[in-house]
């Protein structure tokens, strides 16, 4: 009877070895990747109001340090409404267009990039996510930029803020001077107007100009205009003289054709006498 229970019992803590190595395989491969870069509030709340953020980037190379951090900061939160409360020696924060870049001497090998900004405000909603980019000394680049889908954690996931809901009658606090919206868009406006009105400029003075060539034009065609009518004036002031000099001679000439008859009306008398007095 002994030697029968024996193998059971083998058996058996054989069947629970084998559970618990499956187990621990499969919550394994059902744990979601590690975050390599990350994020804590002291005040994870909607609308909580100058919040401290802090953030981490674990190193991962084992032959080069990080020498900056580039982030872009979630909708509602505007570069200027962020300072650098705590970082790596001699690091500075440099604002981008939309987030921020940290940046300095590289730090040494396996040493974790830590740093804290304060917010003014945060937005009213439930998470942020601030994308991170990560470079380190020796060119390699870590992007933390990936969103869950479909449930799935991603191999590179952006570190995540989850807020808690507003507290009551918070509300959100004006922009401030430096990152207001209006002074952005009146200038921006503003620019186009002055654009405007050159080329609104510039049509009236190529309207002067050409004004101007005419006037300066118009001179000479008037001069020319004058010697032309002069010159006409004066051919037609010639030819009616000369018409009126030709009439005048016209008459002795006709009168000299007059009196030739008669010459030849006394010819030919002389030559009738002249003929009488042969006769005779």
């Amino acid at each position: 009877m002994t030697r029968s229970t024996r193998p059971s019992a083998r058996a058996g803590r054989r069947l629970v070895l084998a559970g618990a190595l499956a187990l621990t395989a499969t919550l394994a491969l059902a744990a979601p990747a590690a975050a390599h870069a990350e994020v804590e509030a002291d005040k994870p709340q909607a609308l909580a109001e100058n919040v401290t953020l802090s953030f981490v980037s674990e190193a991962e190379s084992d032959s080069a340090g990080f020498t900056d951090v580039r982030v872009v900061l979630p909708e509602g939160i505007a570069p200027a409404d962020i300072t650098l409360a705590e970082g790596p020696k001699g690091w500075k924060l440099t604002p981008a267009a939309d987030g921020y870049t940290l940046a300095g001497p590289a730090l040494k090998t396996g040493v974790d990039a830590e740093y804290k900004i304060k917010v003014r405000q945060l937005p009213d909603v439930k998470q942020l996510v601030f994308k991170t980019v990560e470079t380190y000394s020796d060119g390699e680049v870590s992007r933390w930029i990936e969103l869950p889908t479909g449930g799935k954690e991603p191999e590179q996931p952006a570190p995540v803020l989850k807020l808690k809901a507003a507290a009551p009658g918070a509300k959100p606090v004006a922009p401030s001077p430096t990152a207001t919206p209006s002074p952005t868009p009146s200038a921006a406006a503003s620019t186009p107007s002055t654009t405007a009105s050159a080329p609104d400029a510039s049509p009236t003075a190529a309207d002067t100009a050409a004004d101007e060539d005419d006037g300066m034009s118009s001179g000479p065609l008037v001069a020319v205009i004058l010697v032309a009518l002069l010159v006409l004036g004066g051919g037609a002031w010639w030819l009616v003289k000369r018409g009126s000099g030709s009439s005048g001679s016209s008459e002795p000439t006709g009168s000299a054709d007059s009196t030739e008859p008669t010459g030849s009306a006394e010819s030919s008398e002389s030559s009738k006498s002249s003929k009488s007095s042969g006769e005779n």
